[in-house]
């Protein structure tokens, strides 16, 4: 029976009413051993920064949820601001995105070409980029690094004869893909360590039971992104060779791993028998990754690629966003990362000023150009606090925070990324910023 304009009308009052439909997991607490879900990656559906959840019933006739009124005001906020320390790609209205991307396109490939075709042109250029950046054999495209880690886990497993994946529990599979690996590829995983660290090579050497692959997050995200030290990552890589296991890197963010390690990429992604690499998380892409190894991991890849349905018609957006990432902001990194250290040790100094009490700024020094900052208040009044001086002042300096995972009640904390816009701030602006966020707070 066809719904009429009336009927939908009642509808909509009603759901109104009532609240939108909520997931079976929504709301759902994790201990620190599992990790957390707010915070989570673009590839489930959900905003990096704000948390908002895609399973949240949307208004028939906007597409927009009901209760996005206080997103939509902190993306005003965020988009308005005259100084931020970080500009996301996301922030930017489509229209905006999509000039930026007609404007660059010609600078990475020529517009008189044809366009792709199930992977070839313009995807196989990026390929081909990616293979020579990290000095591996070859590089296969993957629309995301969830379907691109999933196929690397799943032919190690094979070549390996054994499922059982190491890996932390704060890794990006056991938190933000819903059980994947195991759900679809019938993969197992363990963890070496419960420590909001990677493990160590003793941990790996000691481990209890045989596993087949290890994988290593680098940064580890949900941490604060944290990195072991260069002789760490050899040592944990050879423990693992020592128990006959295959090493792959999570390397979603390796691009800005280089200045902590001291190496350049290839050296650094010579250590595993596979990497991956994001091109939206660091490069300001639209979406993408790659999945980078011998010929032979990167041909048996591409047929697990398209049996999990990732050989996509046309893909070359997402290649050209690609393509200019790596040409505008790899170069920029370090500075990125250079800052990203004056930063923390100015807020450090800014709520020492303020008379806080009690805050962390986590890794200190950053290790990235991210990190964590802890204070003891609820997430709700932080993250008013931060919008109202973003709208107030112009300047954004914090954006949405979130409850701590564990320990006592009143802890949050959120993440910082310093970016192209956070290059012009100076320590004095940095210190400003506390005092005026700290203001609103009280």
């Amino acid at each position: 029976m066809t719904e009429t304009d009336e009927q939908a009308r009642q509808r909509r009052e009603q759901g109104a009413e009532q609240g939108p439909e909520r997931g079976p997991e929504q709301g759902r607490e994790r201990g620190p051993e599992q990790g957390r879900e707010q915070g989570p990656e673009p590839e489930t559906g959900q905003d990096p920064e704000t948390g908002q959840d895609p399973e949240t019933g949307q208004d028939p006739e906007t597409g927009q949820d009901p209760e996005d009124a206080q997103w939509l005001r902190r993306l005003t906020a965020w988009r308005t601001a005259e100084r931020s320390l970080a500009r996301p790609s996301s922030d930017l209205p489509l229209g905006e995105r999509l000039a930026g991307l007609a404007a660059e396109a010609g600078t990475v490939t020529a517009l008189d070409r044809s366009t792709d075709f199930y992977g070839n042109g313009v995807v196989a250029d990026l390929e081909e980029r990616i293979a020579g950046l990290l000095g591996t054999e070859a590089a296969a495209f993957f629309p995301t690094g969830t379907m691109a880690q999933q196929v690397a886990l799943r032919c190690w497993a094979g070549r390996t004869g054994n499922s059982t994946v190491a890996l932390h529990p704060l890794a990006h599979p056991e938190v933000h893909e819903r059980g994947a690996l195991e759900s679809l590829s019938g993969l197992r995983t363990v963890h070496p360590t419960h420590e909001p660290r990677l493990p160590t090579a003793q941990e790996v050497r000691d481990f209890a039971e045989p596993f087949g692959t290890l994988m290593l997050e680098l940064p580890l995200r949900d941490a604060g992104f944290v990195l072991p030290t260069w002789d760490e990552l050899e040592a944990v890589v050879a423990a693992a060779r020592e128990r006959d296991a295959v090493v792959h890197f999570d390397g979603a963010r390796l691009w800005e791993c280089a200045p902590h390690f001291g190496r350049e990429l290839p050296e650094i992604a010579a250590l595993a028998d596979s990497v991956y690499v994001s091109f939206y998380k660091t490069l300001g892409g639209i979406s993408g990754a790659a999945l980078a190894g011998t010929a032979s991991l990167v041909e048996e890849a591409r047929t697990w690629r398209h049996r999990y349905g990732g050989q996509l018609f046309q893909q070359f957006p997402a290649a050209i966003a690609a393509l200019i990432g790596l040409d505008q902001e790899l170069p920029r990194l370090p500075s990125y990362v250079a800052q990203a250290r004056m930063v923390a040790g100015e807020l450090a100094e800014g709520f020492a000023a303020a008379d806080v009490g009690w805050f962390r700024v986590h890794p200190e020094p950053p290790h990235t150009h991210q990190f964590q900052v802890w204070l003891p208040y609820g997430a709700d009044a932080l993250t008013e606090a931060a919008v109202r001086q973003t709208e107030e002042t112009g300047v954004s300096l914090f954006r949405a925070w979130h409850p701590a995972p564990s320990g006592p009640p009143g802890l949050s904390f959120t993440e910082v990324t310093v970016g192209r816009a956070g290059l012009e701030w100076t320590a004095r602006d940095v210190r400003d910023a506390v005092g005026e966020f700290m203001e609103r707070l009280a």
